[in-house]
């Protein structure tokens, strides 16, 4: 082959020994039956080495080799919170060698279907998760609007939040709830605007608050979490979560239930507090969640069916950064 040939040739030419190495990497993480499982089981959530390691019930050395392959490979992702590390399913690049491949990777693994005892531990650590936050808010109702404060209040974004709102168009006689009013500070913004509320809380203690600031009349109260809140499918217009995801055991699972409860047209409203490492927070507030990447919010909403209407971002003295966004639902 003549030299201006051959060159013409390597040009065309991939990197094999790259190439190679790295799919010979990604075939054999996939190569396993355990690891087929924690791909499926971090299709929708996030966990921690020691909740994953629950999960399967293995010792915690274990699960963090097999994490590590995973990683490596390209599979996973992690989340810093605190001082934890949360492993997730990487997002998949379309300009990766490997793109169609991990799709259909990931496509497989997704309908596998996970054995009866794995997801009755990812119940239990949903419900600790939950519990958490509940008992929080039990023990320390008096302590609310102080605690509160130490994070934020919402004068300091609720003008934003109005323009927000505004944005939605949404008619007077429109139905929206409020999931954890708190003391029903922003209640009585939505009072104003909208004919028929709903404030949902899974604490009694929480929901006699915002009762007795609020009183009656179109709003009602109803004690539950919003995984367990029994309603007919499109049967609210708008759903608004203030400050209160970080609370919530799984949020992708939070905004597919909002998803089902608005039906398409409908709104999600999210104010909370992006990505921090003030671990004092889990005690003093009750958070299960150190705020969010904004990109981790528009990938869960665009999983449960959401597309990002408006986002904004708002930084406090004290250090803390809060994001507002408006999904409506598709």
């Amino acid at each position: 082959m003549p030299p201006s040939a051959r060159q013409e040739q390597q040009k065309k030419s991939p990197t094999p020994v790259v190439v190679s190495a790295d799919l010979a990497a990604l075939c054999k993480a996939a190569a396993d039956t355990l690891r087929l499982d924690i791909l499926r089981v971090l299709d929708n959530d996030s966990f921690g080495v020691q909740e994953l390691a629950a999960i399967f019930a293995m010792p915690q050395p274990g699960m963090s080799h097999h994490l590590k392959i995973l990683f490596n490979a390209g599979l996973l992702a992690t989340r810093r919170q605190g001082n934890s590390i949360f492993y997730r399913r990487a997002l998949l690049r379309s300009d990766s060698e490997f793109y169609d491949f991990q799709v259909s990777l990931f496509r497989a693994i997704g309908a596998l279907r996970l054995p009866l005892e794995y997801s009755s531990r990812i119940e239990r650590i949903y419900e600790d998760r939950s519990a958490q936050s509940r008992l929080y808010f039990e023990r320390n109702v008096d302590k609310f609007a102080e605690n509160q404060g130490m994070l934020c209040d919402l004068s300091q974004y609720l003008p934003n939040l109005r323009e927000i709102l505004d944005l939605t168009q949404l008619p007077k006689s429109s139905r929206v709830m409020e999931v954890g009013p708190g003391q029903g500070d922003l209640l009585i913004e939505l009072k104003r605007r909208f004919e028929h509320l709903i404030a949902l809380d899974n604490s009694g203690e929480m929901l006699a608050l915002t009762q007795k600031v609020l009183g009656e009349g179109r709003i009602d109260f109803v004690r539950s979490s919003l995984e367990a809140y029994e309603a007919s499918a499109h049967s609210l217009d708008a759903v608004v979560l203030n400050m209160v995801l970080h609370h919530m055991s799984s949020p992708l699972q939070a905004f597919q239930k909002i998803h089902h409860l608005v039906g398409a047209g409908g709104f999600l409203l999210v104010a909370d507090l992006c990505s921090h490492n003030q671990e004092w927070a889990r005690a003093s507030c009750g958070d299960v969640w150190l705020g969010f990447d904004p990109q981790d919010l528009k990938d869960w909403a665009l999983t449960a069916g959401f597309n990002e209407e408006q986002s904004l971002y708002l930084g406090l003295k004290n250090g803390f950064q809060i994001q507002l966004k408006l999904f409506r639902a598709i």
